[in-house]
Parts: C-alpha cells; sequence; structure tokens
C-alpha cells in the first residue's frame, strides 16, 4: 500500500505540475503545490516486502502460531552493541507482525516494549510516535488498525534512519527482520515440503533477499553491515540454486538450517 501510495502521489504530482506549465501559472503557484502533494510522499521508501506480508501469509494458510518460536523479549536486555541492537530490532519487528497477526495480545505488547527498548538504545526515538504503545494498547482488539500502526512504525524508523545518516542502522535493522521472517516461515512446522503453500512462501522470500543483498552491498564501507553481508551468503547462494517456481526439499532443508545459523548468531 506505501508503495502504491507513493506512485499515485507522483503521478499526481507530475500531472499538477504538467498542467500548471501548460496554463501559464506563476512559478510560485507550482511550487506550493509541488510542496504540498510531497508532504504526501515519502523520501525514504521501505525497500522490502514487510515481515507482516509474511506473517499474514502463514496466517491466512492456517499455519499455527508457535509459542517460543520467536526471539524472547526478556532477551531485549543482552544486547549492548549498536549491531545487535539494530539487528534485534529488526528481529522484534517480525516477532512482533508474527504476534499482532495472530492476535496474541500479551506478546504483541512485550515485543512492542522489546523494540522501545532498542530503539532508546540507539537513541532513535525522536523515529517512534510517543503515542505508540497505548495506541497499540487501545486497538489490542482491532487488528487492522494495529497491523496500520505497527506497519507505519516500521516505515517511520526506516525513514528517519535514513535521513540522519543512520543507514548502516537501518540496513542491519532490514537484515534482522527478514532472517526472522524467512526463520519463522522454515520452522514453523517439521514438514514444510509437503505443504505446498508453505513451499510458496519460502519461494517467495527469493527476490526480497537478492534485494537486501544489493542494499547491504552498497553500504560495505560499514564493517557491521558486510559481516551481515557474509552471514547471509550461504543462503543466498541455495537461493540462486532455486529455479523459478520450483524448489527441491533439499534445498527446503538447507535454507531452514543455514537461516536458523544466521538467526542464532544474531540473537545470541
Amino acid at each position: 500500500m506505501k508503495h502504491i501510495l507513493k506512485i499515485a502521489s507522483f503521478v499526481m504530482l507530475v500531472a499538477t505540475l504538467a498542467s500548471c506549465a501548460g496554463g501559464g501559472q506563476s512559478n510560485q503557484s507550482t511550487d506550493l503545490k509541488k510542496d504540498s502533494l510531497e508532504k504526501s510522499v515519502r523520501e525514504y521508501v521501505y525497500p522490502l516486502p514487510s515481515s507482516f506480508e509474511v506473517t499474514e501469509m502463514l496466517n491466512r494458510i492456517e499455519a499455527a502460531y508457535i509459542l517460543g518460536l520467536s526471539n524472547p523479549a526478556s532477551n531485549v536486555d543482552k544486547y549492548f552493541t549498536a549491531k545487535s541492537q539494530a539487528l534485534n530490532l529488526g528481529v522484534y519487528s517480525a516477532d512482533l507482525s508474527y504476534a499482532s497477526t495472530y492476535n496474541q495480545k500479551q506478546e504483541t505488547v512485550e515485543f512492542m516494549n522489546a523494540s522501545k527498548k532498542l530503539i532508546e538504545k540507539l537513541d532513535i526515538t525522536a523515529a517512534l510516535d510517543p503515542q505508540i504503545l497505548e495506541n497499540i494498547e487501545k486497538n489490542l482488539e482491532n487488528k487492522d488498525e494495529l497491523v496500520n500502526l505497527i506497519t507505519n512504525s516500521f516505515y517511520d524508523t526506516y525513514e528517519y534512519l535514513n535521513k540522519n545518516e543512520r543507514t548502516s542502522v537501518s540496513m542491519l535493522v532490514l537484515a534482522g527482520s527478514w532472517t526472522e521472517a524467512l526463520y519463522i516461515a522454515t520452522h514453523i512446522t517439521e514438514d514444510t515440503f509437503n505443504n505446498r503453500e508453505m513451499v510458496k512462501i519460502i519461494l517467495d522470500q527469493k527476490e526480497p533477499l537478492v534485494k537486501l543483498m544489493a542494499i547491504l552491498a552498497e553500504n560495505t564501507t560499514d564493517v557491521d553491515v558486510q559481516s551481515v553481508l557474509e552471514d547471509l551468503k550461504d543462503v543466498h547462494s541455495i537461493f540462486m540454486q532455486v529455479e523459478t517456481g520450483s524448489i527441491t526439499e533439499s534445498q527446503v532443508k538447507a535454507i531452514a538450517e543455514k537461516i536458523a545459523i544466521v538467526r542464532e548468531k544474531f540473537i545470541s
């Protein structure tokens, strides 16, 4: 939806400017209209499908919610480095998506609190709406509004980080979120390969991974980003062997094993 709104707003902007130019209106009028329209367009678009899209697919095919599959919220106090804090902000964003998608109210609040702690440790509290926790608690019974609140918080955090020259942090958050979402998808059942819909969900993660690796590769002057890029190379290598629309049982198992190793490294 964010991408659709951005495209629609851009089309409106172009159409308005073209109309102004054709009608001979003043540059001042054009600039005012441009400024007004640009307020509704995000400067930094979240580059990957959000973890909500993965967990919503799991929910739609009626995969069960597995207690203990997520990174425990209590682990938040053991992350002391900026790298571990950023990675696990991403991990908890996926866990938050998972819990809220399945209407797990207590877990939703716990993961939001854990995320807030990491945001404070990273000194990016300005990225978060100060009313977010209160609004989430008010909407625990309203899934659509809850998803909207949490998704917007993802986009706001990503945009804030990039606007404030914290690009490396935003890359680590993205990597943590994608890794946790794939970990959940590959470990939600022991019979993954025999469920066609589950297999499709895993297949659908190839393109986001390719994009994620490209984004990380553009920021390898940061040693933390470089190390995460290295961590994901084995998973990327397996996905590159996967043919379009087809994946073998051994490939599914290999992806599950490799992503578990990466995820364990991130959350330890």
